[in-house]
């Protein structure tokens, strides 16, 4: 099939019970907005989240999600049904190279090189088959490079985010985990995006009864008396105009934070490249998911779906906009509905494209009060790195066996602790780089030399890429019986 040219299925009307409709067909086209709007409402909070979380302009990042998109479906020639969304796997890093002094500039070229190798794995994958990336990061791996990814975040909350605003970051956190838990259906999976609604308000409301509060405003030094809800800037952006361009003092530093050219540096590139493996494990997972849902096997266009979200994550961050990656709140949406159609998903990308044309819009995202931030990124942190042991349930790794107990210790130690290797003065590995690095060669290394009855065979049983989904989409199944991902892409990991 085409990326275009869909079927009509059931006349046009709803399925039936049990009925699905398939990637290359499509319900009437009112039906088909409808749930177009459904897949832009699921993945519009962690889109517009994230890229506050790393600093950088939420409207340029929906409007290239959409753009991303439409590559992705046409690299895909329409088979696999997906949204591109910002990801939260490179979200470590960044972090990582902001407290070290880097600018924007510096964070998209990493994110550009990432998505270059990501580009450079679909390729690979797409003519040497999936075994390829089954044998270089066997699950015990993948799952130890999530977790340091997400753990490594810890500090983050605690030294940025929390001391903001604790009481504000406290409820706002409570209100997460209640709503991602109590829940049902589709508001259990946009729960990060009302937890960031409920902690605005809260906000406001705080503001008007309790007055100002002392803290440590995001981006500043010292603490200052100041409201926690401010839209100075909200007033003065337009309705309707394209992001404005970022303006850097002389120091490097972001006064505006907008679209702008990527700059390079190897020291912060290696801080990033770790997030690739996530990336390749959300987009192995998603392509199983959906397979699975969908009866059909996706397994030949795996590569295909790498190379789509590098060239996605590539040109987004060209022009300054975030990472992005496929969607678990979008296949819940999927399987709640039962309707495959990529139809769906050109509407949800033409969409995505319109916000970003709406600076006042992104202006109110980007006024988050810091303490809402902090009692997000607290549960979205914390889900990242678990995603990494569900990884390893999942698969059935053994920790009995010390091939995959010591190496993967020290990797885990050394990347959330923030442990480095100086080569120069100039240059030096640490963190999640360095994390990443004894994780694959010690891993690999001694599984190699081991004696026989201790060696893991990466294709054994279990869920990997090959038999299932190696890093899940994040789905749980509800009392009704459906499901509800709130998963890390977009509420993480999603």
């Amino acid at each position: 099939m085409s990326a275009f040219g869909w079927k009509l299925a059931y006349g046009g009307k709803t399925p039936p019970p049990g009925g699905v409709v398939k990637p290359n067909e499509r319900l009437s086209w009112g039906r088909t907005v409808g749930l177009g709007a459904q897949h832009v409402v699921a993945m519009f909070g962690a889109t517009f989240v994230f890229p506050v979380i790393m600093g950088l302009n939420p409207n340029l990042a929906i409007m290239m999600s959409g753009v991303a998109t439409i590559i992705f479906l046409f690299i895909v020639n329409g088979r696999v049904p997906s949204y591109l969304g910002t990801s939260a796997s490179f979200v470590a890093g960044v972090a990582a190279i902001r407290a070290q002094g880097g600018n924007s500039k510096e964070v998209t070229g990493a994110i550009l090189v990432s998505g270059v190798v990501l580009v450079v794995v679909g390729v690979i994958v797409h003519f040497a088959g999936g075994q390829v990336v089954q044998k270089v990061l066997p699950p015990a791996v993948t799952g130890a490079v999530v977790m340091l990814i997400g753990f490594n975040l810890a500090p983050v909350v605690a030294g940025v985010y929390w001391p903001q605003d604790e009481w504000i970051g406290l409820l706002t956190m409570a209100f997460v985990i209640v709503a991602a838990v109590l829940f049902r259906g589709f508001w259990a999976r946009i729960a990060i995006f009302l937890g960031l609604v409920f902690g605005y308000l809260l906000s406001w409301a705080f503001d008007h009864i309790f007055g100002m509060i002392n803290s440590v405003p995001g981006g500043g030094t010292k603490a200052v008396d100041h409201y926690r809800v401010s839209w100075d800037s909200v007033k003065s952006a337009d309705w309707i105009g394209f992001p404005h361009k970022s303006v850097f003092t002389a120091d490097g530093k972001e006064q505006i934070v907008g679209w702008h050219t990527p700059s390079f540096s190897m020291t912060f590139i290696l801080l990033i490249l770790p997030s690739v493996i996530a990336l390749i494990a959300e987009n192995a997972g998603h392509v199983k998911a959906v397979s699975e849902m969908t009866g059909e096997n996706l397994d030949p266009y795996l590569g295909r779906a790498f190379i789509g979200d590098g060239v996605g994550t590539t040109l987004a961050s060209a022009i300054g906009g975030s990472p992005t990656t496929t969607y678990a709140e979008n296949i819940g949406v999927m399987a709640a509905t039962r309707v495959y159609s990529t139809a769906a998903y050109w509407v949800a990308a033409l969409v995505a494209v319109l916000l970003g044309f709406c600076p006042k819009f992104g202006a109110i995202v980007s006024s988050t009060p810091g303490g809402v931030l902090g009692g997000i990124t607290v549960v979205l942190y914390g889900m990242i790195g678990l995603l990494g042991a569900k990884i390893w349930i999942e698969n059935h790794v053994d920790f009995a066996n010390p091939v995959n107990l010591v190496p993967l210790a020290a990797g885990l130690i050394a990347g959330i602790g923030g442990v480095s290797l100086k080569f120069t003065n100039n240059f030096s590995i640490g963190g999640i780089a360095l994390g990443t690095i004894f994780c694959i060669l010690f891993w690999h290394g001694v599984n190699w030399f081991a004696p026989r009855h201790m060696r893991v065979e990466q294709q054994g049983p279990g869920r990997g890429y090959e038999g299932g989904t190696m890093l899940s989409t994040g789905n749980v199944e509800t009392p009704e019986g459906e499901r509800s991902p709130f998963a890390v892409e977009g509420s993480g990991a999603e």
